[in-house]
């Protein structure tokens, strides 16, 4: 991978939010994101894993200047964003756009849908009034909605409605960079599927880069090239999708795979599982950070903190015990995919084939 190929790169990323502060003594901090390297490339969709409140969406935030750093830095094509003045930043926000996790409480309710999809173009002034509208109804279109829905308030709409919505609104200024804060963990299942392939679509359309935080590692295989793994607030494995699947190397990871739900007998012969909570964030245990509920953990896992390190090309782990661990990932390809999701995934596409047909041009 050369340095071209890559568009988005966090170093040494940290953010810690102070939850009490003392008159005397030191404030109390909850450790967020604590020292991420990680990079983006060109036109990939990069997933980012991990339990709730890991630091995922945290992350996200800091990779768009969405919230400001503690440490470290984030730079966008070779540029520092965190050094750039608020009218460079702000012409910068073409580029980075944010899907949110919620699509309802995004969404102003007193706007009427076809405002909110003009709201970004009216603020970077692209267009007069006429071609705004025009781009909301090619928006609204190109995400499956109507251009008559633009007169409408999201109040009116369904969750995947709105989430189109929300998507549309990413996409109207022609970004370079997607990220999608679990954007479709708010929906119900039968309308997963259709925003995971509409992401797809969109994404080649567009010629988007695409990083996605999500919980459900089942979607994740089918949308993602590469997936992090985080725990709390540390990267501890990035790898190909495939490769994570069918061999891990962090034991974090193997329990987060032994968690997705397999309807074949047998597809699984070991039951992997991990037992206790999180550690305090404000407090994390010294040393490897997962060695308190790591059923591998060794005396140096409780005191020698180990560092994210390429294991082979386009594998990177933080495990002292990487090279002698042989960790369970999914039984094989086929079965690793749930079966009722690949049906969705299918009749999908079907019918947006049918839909691309029927379009007159």
């Amino acid at each position: 991978m050369t340095r071209n190929d890559i568009i988005l790169e966090a170093r040494g990323l940290k953010r810690r939010f102070v939850t009490h502060k003392p008159l005397f003594g030191k404030p109390t901090e909850v450790r967020a994101v604590d020292g991420v390297d990680l990079q983006v490339r060109r036109g990939e969709t990069l997933a980012i894993v991990g339990e709730s409140g890991c630091g995922k969406s945290t992350l996200a935030r800091l990779l768009v200047r969405l919230i400001e750093p503690s440490g470290g830095t984030v730079h966008y094509e070779g540029r520092e964003i965190g050094a750039l003045g608020d009218a460079a930043m702000r012409g910068l926000r073409r580029d980075l756009q944010f899907i949110f996790q919620d699509p309802f409480a995004s969404l102003n309710p007193r706007m009427t849908v076809g405002a909110l999809i003009e709201e970004p173009l009216r603020a970077h002034g692209i267009g007069d009034a006429a071609a705004r509208r025009d781009q909301a109804a090619q928006m609204l279109t190109r995400v499956g909605l109507s251009p008559r829905h633009a007169d409408r308030y999201p109040h009116e709409f369904s969750g995947g409605q709105r989430q189109r919505i929300g998507i549309a609104r990413a996409l109207a200024c022609g970004p370079k960079v997607v990220i999608g804060d679990e954007p479709v963990s708010a929906l119900d299942v039968s309308i997963q599927a259709q925003v995971v392939n509409l992401l797809e679509d969109l994404k080649q359309e567009f010629e988007l880069t695409l990083i996605v935080i999500a919980h459900d590692l089942s979607v994740i295989r089918h949308m993602a090239d590469r997936v992090a793994v985080m725990y709390l607030g540390q990267l501890v494995e990035i790898a190909r999708t495939e490769d994570l699947f069918r061999a891990p190397r962090h034991p974090y990871t193997e329990a987060l795979l032994a968690a997705i739900p397999l309807p074949q007998y047998g597809a699984r012969k070991v039951k992997v599982s991990i037992e206790g909570d999180p550690p305090d964030p404000i407090a994390p245990p010294p040393g490897c950070r997962f060695h308190t509920r790591c059923p591998y953990a060794i005396a140096a896992c409780q005191t020698d903190r180990p560092a994210l390190r390429d294991l082979e090309p386009g594998h990177s782990v933080a495990c002292l015990r990487a090279e002698e661990l042989d960790l369970t990932g999914t039984a094989d390809a086929e079965r690793s995919h749930n079966p009722a999701t690949e049906r969705r995934f299918r009749l999908y596409r079907e019918a947006r084939h049918e839909e691309l047909q029927s379009t007159p041009t």
